[in-house]
């Protein structure tokens, strides 16, 4: 014998005693038995030769397969079946009954033929084993005399381009067929065309690249419909719209000619009356003259006078109603009505005729621009209108206002970094109704202030309090009645103007509201920001062109004002802007603070007219120290008080700022670093110690100094400890807790919330499809190098193209994966900020991923399945890939969200290669493999290769599983964990996404 650890089936001729180890024969014989309990066709009786022996071994079957199950169990997936596809000769019968005679068991897949004896040497061709001594017989050789795996010799295994029915039996295969290594039956070839006599493999490769064409095309078709789609929707709603301006201005063009008209009748009816007064006047002191004794009688013709004045003013009004019901019969579609006192009001509309869209969005429309020119038409007659006077009408009409009044106060506001203190003792107000400036030179805290007084203070520590409405409450619980405008133009570039407002709106107006007055809030919002020009243009990104930068930073301030905050906060809305539309800027928030806002915004360098427009002021000084905070018209008379007079053609602004800089000297010879100690004593505010100083340096008499813990008494050593732990726990507290929701407005709930981002991200995926389609590529062609390069080798069932394959798809979809959260962090976080719901967010932007994760193992497999060709099925193949996506693109998420992009992109690139190498390695623990996520996926395409290798193969694939510590029991085991990493990834994902904070 040749190898000691094969196992050897040895065959000496007729008359030699047999030597075959029993457990084989036994098998060989006992499928037989067992072939009866087997899912087969019907077989022929078996003859009465074989009748005796398989009576004889019926009863070791369960014996048998209980030993196979307990010591073959990781390569056996069901003992019966493996082995009658290895010993289950009962398609022939005739060949069995010739077997038991010249003991030629082998195999199913095999090709081993009685040997013939080989004179020359002495050996049994083809086998190579010696024949029995002292024999000189040819007939002498047998069979076979081994079973190995194919590592060891493929001398017994069907030639490729062959088929071995029996294993003494061998066909060449035929046209339109092939045949592997092993086979005992020909497989059709889908192309038979492609096949030619003795095939080996078939080749595929066409039919790869058609179900890449296919669909490709499907991607195209959906794409372009999709786009489609989009583009006729915003068309018909753009008709809609500008049929909407274009009534409402008609009427209120027909409004201002019925005023004039009117106005004229009123006059003529005034003139009409004083003529009669007079003539009346006239005729009765003549007559009074002429016939005092009829005089009481004719004074009490008097009063008619009045009655006919009453009649005419009513004829006067029904000429109006009359005229009204004409303007309104000529465009009875109109939403805008005129009353017989002059003030416009909502007319009843007519059901639209025919189609659901002029239903829909051509009223709400109406509707909306409606409403829009009547807020022009009263701008116009009340310029200026101050909050005071917009409450007293408001009373008058016995309206209420809509949004609720926030009054901020901040008392004693320090904030400090570690040891340097940013704000120092801040003390003031902001109030509703009011457009707040606040200014000061570079370094003055003027944008720290603004996320102390909203409550954006993570990281650092805060004394003081900050009231909302008197109240010490935190001011997170009034978040969603809260804009805030951050310095960046933070928006999304791949949508519209449109559907950077609408969004904003959706997510943050009330729920309750109806949708058209969420189209007033929006239409009215562009109209007043001028940016209906630009309302379906792209915002666009640093790659991609979109609208101007002016006009993108006041995109920024209209998602803030289309949610229509209490408290609306911007720093530096005019920054790189122009005088023109900073003015518009300013226009539309004052028109804000008409409605009972409370506004406060950081301005550089503003003009004397934009200045002039706000009407409030806060003034800082370097060092975070309060140097003015009230009305803008008495801000020149209290620094008149301290000796400091603006000159003439000079800002008034830009010189206070210059003074604080140290560019320009007063000429009382005060000191720039004594104006907020001024301020403090002018305003009774406690001087803090560390001023003092400053204090006494103006002459002044030292106040009350407040007592600190650290100034009363000894401090025992433990308390600088105890007091850094407790700082961390408040902070850990603040950063976890979640506020109790004063804000008294029930946005959308997560479900609705997840409806619009899943609108939104279509809407970005679909413009983003180029990036896609890149995708797509770069999988492709990694599909065909790695598919060509790792042709499918038998002895190792495909195995190093699979590790290929794990960490090529690995690598593209994790870097695929990080734009889905590392290019959309700053959004989120203002989103997020804002009250939106972190939660629908993520979701959302997994459930648009799931489509990249179906199509990607389609797009890969079409390609490597067809240049590789492996044995088993393109479906089994596609679920571990599947699992495989989805597992690595959870690791991708997590990545994103906590490295930065450049790390990020290392880690991608870089944890395929080492865990998958750490999972092939021999020397690597078994625990450490079994927590690499490549050892389960190359575990689940092994298993479902192996299961397409039986009879001869089965040596060979125990021999596989063993050494790579498979199981092929573990398949639903293999997809489970893949998918329960890429859960568990996602859930660690989201957690990163809520505690981390924003770097």
């Amino acid at each position: 014998m040749r190898d000691a650890k094969p196992l050897r089936l040895q065959r000496r001729g007729q008359g030699v005693a047999l030597r075959l180890p029993v457990l084989l024969l036994l098998l060989s014989l006992l499928v037989l038995a067992g072939a009866q309990q087997s899912p087969l066709p019907p077989v022929p009786p078996a003859p009465p030769a074989l009748s005796a022996v398989e009576l004889q071994l019926n009863n070791l079957t369960n014996h048998v397969a209980g030993t196979i199950s307990d010591k073959f169990s990781f390569c056996v997936a069901d003992p019966q079946e493996d082995w009658n596809e290895a010993f289950n000769y009962t398609s022939n019968l005739g060949f069995v009954d010739k077997c038991l005679i010249d003991t030629q068991a082998c195999p199913l897949g095999s090709y081993c033929p009685r040997a013939t004896a080989n004179e020359t040497t002495g050996l049994c061709d083809p086998y190579k084993y010696q024949i029995t001594p002292n024999s000189s017989s040819t007939d002498s050789c047998g069979g076979a005399d081994m079973w190995s795996d194919i590592q060891s010799t493929e001398e017994i295994f069907c030639p490729a381009g062959s088929y071995c029915p029996t294993t003494t039996k061998k066909d060449s295969c035929s046209s339109g067929h092939y045949c592997r290594l092993g086979s005992t039956a020909q497989n059709k070839c889908i192309i038979k065309g492609s096949c030619n006599e003795n095939t080996e493999n078939e080749n595929i490769v066409v039919l790869g690249a058609c179900i890449v064409g296919a669909l490709c095309l499907l991607l195209l078709i959906i794409y372009n419909c999709s786009d489609k789609f989009l583009s006729i929707r915003e068309r018909r709603k753009a008709r809609s719209r500008e049929n909407a301006i274009q009534m409402a201005r008609q009427q209120m063009k027909a409004h201002e000619g019925w005023k004039a008209a009117k106005q004229f009748a009123r006059r003529h009816v005034n003139g009409m009356q004083g003529h009669l007064s007079r003539t009346f006047s006239r005729r009765k002191s003549f007559r009074q003259q002429a016939d005092p004794e009829n005089s009481s009688h004719r004074v009490q013709e008097a009063p008619l006078m009045g009655q006919v004045k009453t009649q005419e003013l009513s004829d006067s009004a029904v000429f109006a109603a009359e005229s009204t019901n004409e303007i309104t019969e000529v465009m009875p579609s109109v939403i805008v009505d005129v009353s017989d006192e002059g003030e416009i009001v909502a007319a009843k509309e007519k059901a639209a005729s025919k189609g659901k869209h002029r239903s829909t969005h051509t009223q709400v429309f109406k509707y909306a621009y409606g409403e829009i020119e009547k807020e022009k038409f009263r701008q116009q007659e009340n310029n200026n209108l101050t909050f005071t006077g917009v409450l007293a009408i408001v009373k008058d009409q016995k309206k209420e206002i809509t949004r609720p009044l926030l009054k901020v106060e901040f008392r004693d506001l320090t904030l400090m970094l570690g040891k340097k203190k940013l704000l120092r003792s801040i003390n003031g107000e902001l109030r509703p109704g009011r457009v707040t400036a606040v200014m000061g030179p570079s370094g003055a805290g003027k944008t720290t202030f603004l996320n102390a007084v909203t409550g954006k203070v993570n990281g650092y520590k805060m004394t003081g309090s900050v009231l909302v409405n008197g109240k010490n409450v935190n001011i997170r619980s009034y978040k969603k009645i809260i804009g805030f405008v951050p310095q960046d133009d933070i928006v999304h570039g791949n949508l519209t103007v449109e559907e950077n407002l609408w969004f904003s709106a959706k997510c943050r107006l009330s729920a309750r509201m109806k949708h058209r007055d969420k189209v007033l809030i929006v239409e009215r919002v562009i109209d007043s920001l001028d940016l209906q020009g630009i309302r379906n243009s792209l915002v666009g990104t640093v790659e991609k062109r979109g609208i101007s930068g002016g006009q993108r930073k006041r995109v920024n301030v209209g998602i803030e004002m289309v949610m229509e905050p209490s408290l609306l906060i911007l720093d530096e809305p005019t920054s790189g802007l122009d005088s023109s539309s900073s003015q518009l800027l300013l226009r539309a928030l004052r028109h804000e603070a008409l409605e009972g806002v409370n506004v406060c915004a950081v301005v550089h360098q503003p003009s004397y007219t934009l200045y002039n427009m706000f009407d409030d002021l806060i003034l800082l000084a370097k060092g975070g120290l309060m140097v003015y905070n009230g009305p803008v018209n008495t801000v020149e008379d209290y620094f008149t008080t301290l000796g400091i007079h603006v000159p003439d053609r000079v800002n008034p602004p830009d010189h206070y700022i210059d003074i604080l800089e140290g560019i320009v000297k007063p000429e009382s010879g005060i000191k720039a670093k004594h104006l907020p100690v001024h301020w403090m004593l002018y305003n009774g505010y406690e001087v803090p110690s560390e001023m003092q100083d400053d204090l006494k340096e103006i002459g002044e008499q030292t106040p009350q100094i407040r007592s600190s813990p650290s100034m009363s008494g000894s401090t025992p050593h433990c308390l600088p400890l105890r007091n850094a732990f407790a700082e961390e726990r408040d902070r850990f507290e603040h950063h976890l807790s979640k506020p109790k929701d004063l804000s008294s407005r029930k946005t959308p709930g997560i479900f609705l919330q997840y409806k619009y981002y899943l609108g939104r991200v279509t809407k970005q995926r679909l413009r983003e499809a180029r990036l896609l389609a890149v995708d797509f590529l770069i999988l492709g062609l990694a599909g065909i190098c790695l598919g060509t390069i790792a042709k499918l080798s038998d002895k190792t069932f495909g195995m190093p193209g699979y590790i290929y394959t794990i960490i090529a798809v690995s690598l593209l979809c994790k870097i695929a994966a990080l734009r889905s959260f590392s290019l959309e962090r700053l959004q989120y976080f203002r989103e997020r900020e804002s009250g939106m719901s972190s939660l629908a967010y993520f979701l959302a932007r997994d459930t648009i991923d799931h489509f990249s994760t179906v199509v990607k193992p389609i797009i890969y497999l079409s390609m490597f399945y067809y240049f590789n060709n492996p044995r088993s099925t393109i479906a089994d193949n596609y679920i571990v890939l599947l699992a495989l996506v989805y597992c690595v693109t959870g690791i991708g998420y997590t990545f994103a969200i906590c490295f930065s992009p450049g790390s990020a992109q290392l880690c991608s690139a870089l944890i395929p290669v080492v865990l998958t190498l750490l999972s092939t390695q021999k020397s690597t623990p078994i625990f450490l493999k079994r927590l690499c996520y490549p050892n389960w996926a190359l575990e689940g395409f092994i298993i479902v290769n192996a299961k397409k290798y039986p009879g001869v193969w089965l040596i060979t694939r125990c021999a596989l599983l063993f050494n790579n510590t498979f199981d092929i029991h573990n398949y639903k085991l293999c997809i489970l964990i893949l998918f329960m990493y890429g859960l568990f990834f996602r859930m660690v994902a989201f957690a990163a996404m809520i505690f981390f904070k924003k770097r």
